[in-house]
């Protein structure tokens, strides 16, 4: 399951369907979909070639998709993703890797690493993609970009190969806020959360997954925030805190399995190193794993339903700027869950903003909400700018 067949890296499928362009408020902005999302009359690949060769073109956009264009996007390509969104370091065995335009030589990031790498290089202004673990946010901090994983269910999954449907947030790229606030106001549906903010949450805890050169570099930032909002540097949990990394990872397997196992029991496809030793480890997940991942998820749950109300959570976005191309990563994925995980599992917005640079790399600055506080979350941003 882990062997891999060569291919060259391609960014886009080469021929995009005809689409008359619609008037509204995204007219004339180039989007880039990633290639989980349906696109009417295009293969939906999923990063995966035996995905693609056994999965005939879709018939109809996905419903962000359509949304994006209705409001007057303009379709500029589909972008290659990391294999069935099952990875979050932007990496694919089978079409290799996308330069970082602002980080050449080191990685993208996250499974939407494609969409981040051409919003990030110019070639489209604004970037959809899909955030389970992280897959918006990473790529946006370690591309200099600002990313959203809105609040769960709040934009529509329909027409999107799913990783873990508990999990699973389509999500926006950009390079300017001002259009990610526009963007955002034509995929997000019900569910504002207008209690108002009092206050910003870092905690150590969630920081100290951090390398001090991204603490300090972030600091200046945490400082801005501080000017309008008070800060408390408490914990955020005691010593009993919640193991959500487990939960993340038991029910994205089982959800994986439950969704896509009966087609690789039938097509036996190829995944590369990482994604293969996940989907196996998918294959054996039991009931009752699941139901004690269920448990420290819903102590998150509990957790983030008291201290976010009235309040934001501020952290790094990913605990070190964007590894160089070959490196090894496997370090890397569990103090990046400790950072992610959190929104992931509680099913929040969070809001990866340009923060800061280190060695010349750019980091990220996550602002994280209660459900339904997206639209708060981008107005906060605005201090950042």
């Amino acid at each position: 399951m882990t062997d891999v067949i060569a291919a060259p890296y391609v960014p886009w499928l080469p021929t995009m369907p005809y689409r008359p362009e619609a008037d509204g408020p995204l007219s004339g902005i180039r989007l880039a979909v990633k290639d989980l999302f349906d696109v009417d009359g295009l293969p939906t690949g999923a990063g995966n070639p035996t995905w693609l060769a056994t999965h005939a073109p879709a018939t109809r956009d996905a419903a962000a998709v359509a949304a994006l264009l209705s409001a007057g996007a303009r379709l500029a390509g589909k972008t290659h993703t990391d294999e069935m969104a099952y990875s979050l370091f932007g990496t694919n065995a089978h079409y290799g890797s996308p330069e970082n335009p602002a980080a050449p030589g080191h990685l993208t990031g996250g499974s939407s690493n494609g969409t981040a790498a051409a919003v990030a290089s110019g070639s489209a202004e604004l970037g959809l993609g899909t955030d389970t673990g992280g897959s918006v946010r990473i790529p946006a901090g370690w591309c200099g970009l600002y990313g959203l994983r809105p609040s769960h269910a709040r934009v529509s999954r329909d027409g999107v190969v799913a990783l873990c449907g508990s999990f699973d947030a389509p999500g926006l790229l950009t390079a300017d806020l001002g259009l990610l606030r526009t963007a955002a106001g034509v995929l997000l549906r019900g569910g504002v959360d207008s209690t108002p903010v009092r206050g910003l949450l870092a905690p150590p805890d969630l920081w100290e997954l951090a390398g001090p050169e991204v603490r300090a570099a972030l600091a200046p930032a945490v400082d801005r925030l501080r000017a309008v909002l008070p800060v408390d540097g408490k914990p955020l949990f005691d010593a009993a805190a919640p193991d959500y990394r487990f939960g993340y990872a038991v029910r994205t397997g089982w959800e994986f399995w439950q969704e896509h196992g009966d087609w690789v029991r039938a097509e036996n496809p190829v995944f590369g190193p990482g994604v293969g030793e996940r989907v196996q480890v998918a294959s054996t997940r039991t009931a009752e794993q699941l139901a004690a991942a269920d448990e420290q998820i819903r102590a998150v749950r509990d957790t983030m339903a008291r201290v976010l109300t009235g309040a934001v959570l501020v952290i790094p976005t990913a605990p070190q700027p964007a590894p160089l191309r070959g490196a090894d990563t496997a370090p890397l994925r569990a103090p990046i869950l400790g950072l992610t995980g959190i929104a992931s599992v509680a099913g929040l917005p969070a809001l990866s903003v340009p923060g800061a640079r280190v060695g010349g790399l750019p980091v990220g600055l996550c602002l994280v909400g209660a459900p339904g506080t997206d639209e708060y979350l981008l107005e906060l941003a605005e201090v950042l700018r």
